[in-house]
């Protein structure tokens, strides 16, 4: 961990648009900015695939729920957020008439229709860019390298060392690109806000708005950390998968998502509740790729983010995971 803390929780966060979302052990809300003094706050809830299915408490198959269920409930949260950042705007122009058929034709259906939509091209241009493309990009290598030839196991292992540098490079590249736009530089100021939050609340320190400014923003157990810890893994896991498959090869890295998503939890869960030099190695590629996830953000967001944790924090203390005894 980057900094010892008097106690380590189990409530996370993510940010959304002009807002951010806490989950405690028993709770989970919402809160938005709808004004300059104005919150709105709402708590949300999905049936769990482990309260379904007990198989899914165990290790490792835990981590392919909660990957799961964190995307079910983020999705909720952002469709949630999104609806009240459309309320609270000012419209300036006049709807176009297209715009006026979709409202009469959808109505309030509009914005989930075109979040699926968003979501299902986003994961069509995942799949492509993070699978297909390196590899068909190594195919142009192998062709210009008569080393590369083959199907030996250091074909093998020089195509997964490709393959996975070129998706952490497309990663880096993709947020980099994102966090120039105004929107998106908000929504990762308000990742900030999340993550310096959580860190007052672990170091038992009163929740105000000067203590929670004093925190770091880089938090061990981050989806940022989560992404970055499942990419390297994506490079031990393809030397299992043999070149001579050939265009099948990224379609059974695809279906091995489950294996690294389950492994990259128990990894990204070890780091979280513990601090030592493992955990710091484990750890450290993910908080140095949250330098750029994660922005200073403003009294005001610190505001959300203060309600949103006091909303999720249970009186009997079960958000504890461990006390530091610092």
């Amino acid at each position: 961990m980057s900094k010892k803390t008097k106690k380590i929780t189990s409530i996370g966060g993510s940010a959304l648009i002009e807002g951010i979302m806490m989950r405690g052990p028993k709770r989970c809300n919402v809160c938005v900015r709808t004004g300059k003094d104005e919150i709105y706050n709402e708590d949300i809830s999905i049936t769990t695939i482990p309260e379904k299915v007990k198989l899914f408490k165990v290790p490792f198959f835990r981590g392919i729920a909660g990957l799961i269920d964190s995307m079910r409930l983020s999705y909720k949260a952002l469709m949630l957020s999104a609806d009240k950042a459309i309320e609270s705007a000012e419209i300036e122009e006049e709807p176009s008439k297209f715009e006026k058929w979709l409202d009469d034709k959808f109505g309030d259906k509009l914005m989930k229709i075109l979040m699926v939509i968003s979501t299902i091209f986003g994961v069509a241009l995942a799949i492509g860019l993070f699978f297909f493309l390196p590899w068909g990009l190594f195919q142009l290598l192998r062709l210009a390298v008569p080393a590369l030839q083959g199907d030996g196991e250091m074909v093998t292992l020089w195509q997964s060392v490709f393959e996975g540098v070129m998706k952490i490079a497309l990663f880096l590249l993709y947020i980099v690109i994102v966090s120039q736009t105004r929107d998106m530089k908000r929504v990762f100021m308000y990742h900030g806000a999340e993550h310096k939050t959580i860190f007052c609340y672990e170091n038992e320190e009163e929740l105000t708005v000067e203590n929670v400014k004093k925190q770091i923003r880089f938090h061990p157990r981050c989806g940022t950390s989560f992404m970055v810890i499942m990419l390297i893994l994506g490079i031990v896991i393809g030397l299992f998968v043999p070149t001579f498959l050939g265009f099948w090869r990224p379609i059974i890295k695809i279906a091995l998502i489950p294996v690294t998503c389950g492994i990259g939890y128990e990894l990204i869960k070890l780091c979280g509740r513990h601090d030592n030099k493992l955990t710091r190695i484990i750890a450290a590629p993910g908080l140095w790729a949250q330098r750029i996830t994660t922005k200073e953000p403003d009294d005001d967001m610190i505001e959300v983010a203060i309600e949103a944790i006091k909303a999720v924090i249970p009186e009997d203390g079960s958000d504890i995971v461990k006390n530091c005894g610092c």
